[in-house]
This record gives structure tokens, C-alpha cells and sequence, in this order.
């Protein structure tokens, strides 16, 4: 019985994502002012295109072949060393469809969406793509927010832990806290801010999708830029939080507030 439930989950799971990909409205996309004709689809408030498609176009507009990895289910894609945040990568017809945005970003193009039109306009030159992760990621802050996130989110899935690191950003924009990812880590005007720099598992090496997760946010991408505290109420001895900050969400075992 274990067996055929299972077998049930995942034929179930199946139709829902090919009704979910089922479901989309066609974009056009204009690239320069010039229809491209790619197979772009409005998914859940996302535009997609195909990767390969579009990628040579892109490509070719700005005149620089850029390699760009992506896999179904990742938040991200990459290019030169640099993670780029975004909706859920998906294959579609056998081919991965990525967010268009996403995609632009590499080619350091602009994506305008017009909704009384439904429809994109990419505004692209000629240029040398995007920066190299070796040259653009600064290493002490790559070395603090993976291991902040580590530490709070180990275990949590990729949005949980990406929302995490948008805590720390947030605060180090905001005039309430210190300015530097260090600085708002260790933070003690109002107390303690972070558990794991009472418990030491801020010491602790991060797991790779917490490098991962430090990078994206690092790359500016923001599921929230309000999130300023976040707490895990099944484990949680001070209340503070709820009872004095807005509801935001919640992802995992972590509820995030501003």
C-alpha cells in the first residue's frame, strides 16, 4: 500500500505540473523594437523563454557567447561564476524554460513588461555580458552571510534560506542597523541578534546550497525587501517579534516579518 501511494503522490504531482506549464498565456517579445518571435509564456506572473532560443538571440544582439547553466526546479541560473535569482527553472516540451529577466540580466539587458499589450520589450547593445563572480563577489561577505545562513536555515528549502540572507541585506539598507553584513550579524545594541553567535554554529563551514543562497542575494535578488527579523515559532522563547513587527510570510519552519 506504501508502495502504490507513493507511485499515486508522484503520477499526481506529474499532472499538476504539466497542467501548471498547460497553463500559460503567450507572450510577444520585442527585442530593440523588433518582434523576436520566441516561444515566451506568462507562468504564475512569470515570463519564460526558452534558454537555448533565447539565449542566442541575446547572444547575438549583444554580440558575447556567454555559458549559462540552469536545471528544472533551481531558482536560479548561472553564468561566469555568478548566480542569478529568479522564479523556478522548468522544462517544458523537453526544453528549459528560464525567467526572461533572469536570462537578460547575463546579457546586461533591460526587460520592460507592458501589460496593456501583454507583452516584452528587451532593451539590449552590444557589451561584454556580465561581470565574472570572481571579480564582482566581495569574499568576507560571501564568507558571513553563507555562514549566518547556514546556520539559520540549514536544512530549509532554497526560498527559506534566500529570505534569510534578504533579512541581513535589509538590514545592513536599513538606518536601524549596522552597515556591513559583520556588522549586522553581530549585532548586540538591542541584545542578541542571531542565535549561532551565542551557539557557534556560526563558525561552522556552510553547506554548498547556503554558498549558493548567499550568492543569489548577493546577485540582488530580493524575495522580500521588507523582511527585517524572522523566527522559528515551534522553538522560539521570545515573542517580541510577532508581537511587534508585521506578518510577511512564511517558508519552512522559519515566519518572517518587517
Amino acid at each position: 500500500m506504501k508502495k502504490f501511494k507513493t507511485i499515486f503522490a508522484f503520477l499526481l504531482s506529474a499532472a499538476l505540473f504539466i497542467v501548471n506549464c498547460a497553463a500559460y498565456e503567450p507572450v510577444a517579445v520585442r527585442v530593440n523594437g523588433n518582434e523576436s518571435g520566441l516561444d515566451a509564456r506568462l507562468i504564475d506572473s512569470t515570463t519564460y523563454v526558452g534558454l537555448d532560443e533565447a539565449g542566442r538571440m541575446l547572444s547575438e544582439a549583444a554580440g558575447v557567447s556567454i555559458g549559462i547553466d540552469a536545471a528544472e526546479g533551481d531558482c536560479y541560473i548561472t553564468a561566469r561564476g555568478r548566480y542569478i535569482g529568479g522564479s523556478d527553472c522548468l522544462s517544458i516540451d523537453g526544453a528549459i524554460y528560464v525567467p526572461i529577466r533572469s536570462l537578460a540580466k547575463v546579457y546586461n539587458a533591460s526587460v520592460e513588461w507592458r501589460d496593456e499589450t501583454r507583452s516584452v520589450d528587451i532593451l539590449i547593445s552590444a557589451n561584454d555580458g556580465i561581470e565574472y563572480g570572481g571579480s564582482y563577489y566581495i569574499a568576507d561577505e560571501v564568507y558571513w552571510l553563507s555562514r549566518i545562513i547556514s546556520a539559520e536555515a540549514q536544512g530549509e528549502p532554497m526560498p527559506g534560506k534566500i529570505l534569510v540572507g534578504n533579512v541581513v541585506l535589509n538590514r545592513m539598507f536599513s538606518d536601524e542597523f549596522p552597515n556591513t553584513i559583520y556588522d549586522v550579524i553581530f549585532d548586540r545594541k538591542y541584545g542578541v541578534q542571531f542565535t549561532p553567535i551565542v551557539n557557534g554554529m556560526i563558525y561552522k563551514d556552510p553547506t554548498e546550497d547556503s554558498i549558493i543562497a548567499a550568492k543569489i542575494c548577493l546577485d540582488a535578488y530580493y524575495i522580500s525587501r521588507d523582511a527585517l527579523y524572522f523566527l522559528n515559532p515551534s522553538i522560539a522563547t521570545n515573542f517580541w517579534i510577532p508581537a511587534n513587527r508585521p506578518y510577511i510570510t512564511s517558508v519552512g519552519c522559519h515566519d518572517f516579518y518587517s
